[in-house]
């Protein structure tokens, strides 16, 4: 009995006197508290914003005075200060490289005092599974720093919150809530992520997620010419061929995997090089399952995307597919970003909306941010024509993105139509709308007595063009509109 209470005494020693392994030194100097004020642009009324907000965040020093946090931290920023763990001032700081694709920020502040004491943290590489890990920030419920301890339980895809970009993650069991995000994830001096996003219900308990260090390095590698050029994406869409009858209706042999290619999307890099019924292979040598998955790493497994998404854009990539029983290898140019295949783009950040008004009808192109307006879960209750190509849409030759009539602004001149809303465009005056570009030149260049606008059913709505150049300021004052058009329509 004596000889087993001198065991269990020596294995608490050992516990008690071993550092942990993300604390071998003090990095709690390099973590930054964050304070943003941000002012969204208001889609409903897309000529004005929504008025200040605060918010709080989290991040840390990295090397050249850089201080590395998340996207949706600054967000439609107006105005951000910083202060250090442990200390009173804060200091305004400035964003100078933002990549909402991958939900990552760099601050920069000109002070040089605030970085005085402070050792940068350097980046480590990704981390294993069951790899002790502690976060640090500034979470709700109190002002100074927090640190909580976790263990990496997963490394895999996920769907980035911020983005809706599918990207690697690292899950984690340490709770991150608001506050937490864009601090870093450490282990043995090193940051092996930046914490983002959690996830909360019923169910749920404990998990959260960081951007792994793969990004992350992708991220500072790719802005050393001072600007985000993005993660580069296939442009295609594919489906699993784990089912037996499919492999082998397209003759693959028994030893033989993959994934079977159903959508090029138009001015992708892959058009023109692979075709729809292809099966990949392989991608950069390694073998791609019947899932869509590659082993990154010894008996762990992701998405193929993976290989695509370390290349840079305007880096090659070696895909092996199988065409009508023949293997096919190109080298594909990633020439574009992976968001470019959207007809409906995700929700936009730090971007004015486009809008063009014309007899108090109000035009502007169909994008996530507008479908928000319907509230916490619009993908469910916005308006169904326009969720089926949020959800669907692809991008075409003469359909690049959704225009659509979004209100009318009531005036006599538009009496019959103050009830039309919501309705996508599919011409003007008789020419065939692709985007909004389309839409104002096919307005402008108009030399006939009526604006006919037409939607995708067909019905009509007929303006007195010369009515519509009498009152198209009037309307403006009335609604208290400065422009016709957003900023970046004005060239035309």
């Amino acid at each position: 009995m004596k000889i087993l209470k001198g065991i269990i005494l020596v294995v608490i020693l050992s516990c008690v006197i071993t550092p942990a392994a993300w604390a071998k030194r003090d990095v709690k100097n390099a973590v930054v508290k964050i304070y943003t004020v941000s002012n969204e642009y208001n889609y409903y009324e897309p000529w004005q914003r929504r008025g200040n907000s605060g918010g709080n965040g989290s991040g840390c020093i990295i090397s050249g005075k850089r201080i590395l946090t998340n996207a949706h931290v600054v967000a439609n920023q107006t105005f951000i200060q910083v202060r250090r763990a442990g200390e009173a001032k804060k200091y305004t700081a400035k964003v100078e490289v933002v990549a909402h694709e991958c939900d990552l920020a760099i601050l920069k502040v000109n002070d040089d005092s605030f970085f005085s004491g402070a050792k940068p943290i350097d980046i480590g590489s990704l981390a294993e599974i069951q790899d002790k890990v502690a976060v640090y920030g500034f979470p709700e419920g109190g002002d100074k720093l927090s640190i909580t301890e976790g263990v990496v339980s997963r490394v895999e895809h996920q769907k980035y919150t911020h983005s809706r970009a599918k990207l690697l993650t690292s899950q984690i069991d340490a709770a991150i809530n608001p506050g937490n995000s864009g601090g870093p994830v450490i282990k043995a001096d090193k940051l092996v992520g930046v914490a983002f996003q959690g996830m909360s219900g019923e169910d749920t308990e404990n998990i959260g997620y960081m951007v792994p260090t793969p990004i992350v390095k992708h991220f500072l590698t790719d802005i050393k010419d001072g600007q985000y050029d993005g993660i580069p994406g296939l442009g295609i869409s594919w489906q699993d061929m784990e089912n037996p009858h499919i492999r082998r209706k397209y003759h693959m042999t028994a030893k033989q995997t993959g994934v079977l290619i159903n959508n090029i999307y138009h001015d992708s890099p892959a058009e023109g090089v692979l075709e729809t019924e292809d099966i990949i292979l392989s991608v950069d040598g390694k073998t791609v399952e019947t899932d869509g998955t590659i082993e990154f790493r010894q008996r762990e497994r992701t998405l193929f995307d993976y290989l695509i998404q370390n290349k840079y854009i305007n880096e090659t990539i070696e895909i092996v597919v199988l065409r009508k029983s023949k293997l096919i290898t190109s080298n594909i140019k990633l020439s574009k970003p992976m968001s470019h295949i959207r007809l409906v783009q995700y929700e936009q950040y730090d971007v004015a909306p486009t809008y063009f008004i014309l007899g108090g009808l109000v035009f502007q192109p169909l994008t996530v941010n507008y479908l928000k307006i319907w509230g916490g879960e619009w993908y469910d209750d916005a308006a169904k024509d326009l969720l089926n190509y949020y959800y669907h849409g692809k991008p075409t030759e003469d359909k690049k993105e959704i225009v659509i009539l979004a209100k009318v602004l009531a005036d006599d001149i538009n009496v019959g139509y103050h009830d039309v809303n919501d309705i996508i465009i599919s011409r003007v005056n008789g020419k065939r709308i692709s985007n909004m570009q389309d839409l104002v030149e096919a307005f402008e260049s108009n030399k006939g007595k009526y604006h006919i606008i037409s939607d995708e059913l067909n019905y009509r709505l007929v303006l007195d063009r010369q009515r519509v150049n009498e009152n198209n300021k009037s309307i403006l004052q009335k609604y208290g509109i400065n422009s016709d058009r957003s900023r970046d329509l004005e060239h035309m």
